[in-house]
């Protein structure tokens, strides 16, 4: 997977209406995910992941 966070934000805007902000915290997560995983195992251990956490009310999104 070699997609940046925009062009992962342009294929969430396919199937997401609005939600600008989360569409990109969620690109830009999965694409550090991957490139932590393309990583050695040392290298791997020593770069926590960062986690997000989606608020707001049921339905929105």
């Amino acid at each position: 997977m070699q997609l940046t966070p925009r062009e992962i934000v342009d294929a969430l805007d396919r199937y997401i209406i609005g939600q600008d902000r989360a569409k990109r915290a969620v690109a830009v997560a999965l694409r550090n995910r991957y490139r932590r995983s393309c990583l050695s195992d040392e290298l791997r251990e020593e770069i926590t992941p960062k986690n997000i956490v989606m608020i707001g009310p049921t339905g929105v999104g």
